[in-house]
């Protein structure tokens, strides 16, 4: 029997199997309405890890997780699953990853020599693509800027009538990307300008408060009895008011001046067509052949670099070190391949050659939270996902945080389609991000979503995480969700290895829950335009970790999943 076939007739039966409830645990229903009752608001104890819970047992819409462990994963420890991080450096010595850093037995350490002849020296955790011989890249351009260097000369001045057929794609790419670079650099200048006005607004407001406070220890309710006392004088009452706001706003100095850098910085070096990106040691640019080029530093600027760590700590932080936060699985090794900067966007080459490093070196899982509106090598992308399909790795995706419609938005990448057609793999999970509100807000306001484009959505909004240096944060956004994803599919493949990354990728969609509500359409504003849940993604639900191991147990039992 064809290959094809068997995979068809497979997913048909784990459906079958799935809706029969041939075992002793039922499935959680894959349809709940909006009039189930709810717990509002929830208690801080039930924040901390809202993402984890129940929607039968605890009325939040989380993942079923605990669930999962409670009912069906007491006792059983499965495989080890290596699962690669494409993002920003990680802060690997973080107590919470402590044991939990993938470590290429191949390679001996720092001796300068490739021991495995994998073409990477000293590649101990992992691999940095922004990395050169003396520092590591901060910043990178933004797409549109590389674009525009690249075809600026040729299409400059030109209309569509004075282009050659077989130049018309490549004239409409650079069209879009000066259309981009024009408003973003327009973004870029009103962001400056705001930095300029907390900064200085910051250096006026303690040199005021010092007449009264000589020691700079004024609380807010101090700030606001001052300011009813000299309300009327106009000059003074200003600067009082602007220290109120940076209280009330948690809007600490260093957050200002830092704020102010990242600003001046977009317009010097990432928007700047003159700013070097690539350094000394960087390969051709224009081949993805040439992979000479980075170094194993994955942790050199952990003052500057935060996002992968985030990341890493939904997937598998180990919270009885710290009592703090629990990752999703944790018996799972993460390999480290920094190819996002602090601004502008991933090159398509270092996320190529990342995928493809991840694949050759073990990994099963590969999660990449980062995403742009423009890509001029998409076809190096879409070659490393076929790559890493034909080696049977699942790769999973945030879907961005910009509340884009990805139905007409369809140029986000990466992403496995273009223009909305037929995929390019069956390996590739693009997520959205859910809340912990079981109504019209159930979707994350900042997600992006799209019935074409985006799979399924995860909880995203209010996640407790790692910080680098021991540190901790709540934060929000579509890559804590693609987190969350990436280690339920781990937990999946380490007790289920004999499933296939697309017959995980088909379970996860399947299995999940679907809300029978209508919701608020992320992004549209105090009109509130409303959608069917269903609507805002192709499998129309929220990622159900106990169902999908329930679903996964039924199809590794069947003969078509050997």
């Amino acid at each position: 029997m064809p290959e094809i076939c068997k995979k068809i007739i497979g997913l048909i039966l784990l459906i079958l199997i799935f809706s029969c409830n041939r075992t002793k645990h039922f499935p959680i229903p894959s349809s709940i309405s909006d009039t189930i009752s709810k717990k509002i608001p929830l208690s801080e104890g039930e924040m901390e890890n809202w993402l984890h819970k129940d929607i039968i047992n605890d009325t939040i819409p989380g993942t079923s997780l605990e669930r999962a462990y409670n009912e069906l994963l007491k006792g059983r420890k499965g495989q080890k699953v290596i699962v690669a991080i494409i993002d920003t450096e990680i802060d690997i010595n973080h107590k919470d990853l402590d044991g939990q850093i993938w470590i290429n037995e191949d390679e001996i350490a720092n001796n300068g020599i490739d021991d495995d002849e994998n073409g990477y020296i000293d590649d101990l955790n992992g691999w940095n693509f922004l990395g050169g011989l003396d520092n590591n890249i901060i910043y990178l351009h933004y797409e549109s800027v590389r674009i525009l260097k690249k075809y600026q000369r040729v299409f400059e001045g030109k209309s569509i009538q004075d282009i050659s057929k077989d130049s018309v794609d490549l004239f409409k790419l650079y069209l879009k990307a000066k259309d981009k670079y024009d408003s973003q650099l327009n973004n870029a200048r009103e962001e400056q300008d705001y930095g300029n006005f907390l900064a200085e607004g910051f250096k006026k407001s303690k040199e005021t408060l010092k007449r009264f406070f000589p020691k700079e220890d004024y609380t807010l309710t101090q700030l606001d009895s001052l300011y009813e006392i000299y309300k009327n004088e106009e000059e003074l009452s200003k600067w009082i008011y602007f220290m109120q706001d940076y209280f009330r706003y948690d809007l600490s100095e260093k957050w200002i001046y830092d704020f102010k850098r990242n600003a001046d910085m977009v317009i010097e070096k990432s928007l700047n067509l003159d700013y070097n990106e690539h350094i000394s040691s960087q390969a051709n640019e224009n081949s993805v052949e040439d992979t000479d080029y980075g170094n194993n530093n994955i942790s050199g600027n952990m003052e500057v670099f935060y996002h992968g760590t985030q990341v890493a700590g939904i997937i598998t932080a180990k919270g009885e070190n710290s009592l703090t936060t629990n990752g999703v699985f944790n018996n799972i090794e993460l390999m480290d391949l920094a190819v996002v900067a602090n601004h502008g966007n991933e090159r398509d080459k270092d996320i190529a050659l990342a995928i493809k490093y991840a694949v050759d070196n073990g990994a099963k899982i590969i999660n990449m939270s980062f995403g742009k509106d423009l890509s001029s090598d998409k076809e190096w992308v879409h070659e490393a996902f076929k790559y890493a399909e034909k080696n049977d790795v699942l790769i999973i995706s945030s879907a961005g945080n910009k509340s884009y419609n990805l139905n007409l938005m369809n140029d986000y990448y990466p992403n496995d389609n273009v223009e909305n057609k037929e995929e390019i793999s069956n390996n590739f999970i693009l997520v959205g991000a859910s809340s912990s509100n079981l109504n019209e807000n159930l979707v994350a306001s900042f997600s992006n979503y799209g019935k074409y484009d985006v799979d399924i959505f995860a909880p995203g909004q209010e996640i407790k995480t790692l910080l680098p240096n021991n540190g901790y944060r709540k934060d929000s956004g579509t890559s804590l969700s693609s987190g969350i994803v990436s280690g339920i599919a781990a937990l999946i493949r380490s007790h289920y290895p004999n499933l296939s990354a697309s017959e995980v990728k088909q379970i996860l969609m399947r299995s999940g829950i679907e809300y029978d509500m209508i919701i608020n359409v992320p992004g549209s504003g105090e009109k509130k335009q409303k959608l069917h849940f269903k609507e805002l993604s192709k499998s129309g639900k929220i990622i159900n970790a106990y169902n999908a191991f329930l679903m996964a147990k039924e199809l590794s039992k069947s003969s078509f999943a050997q």
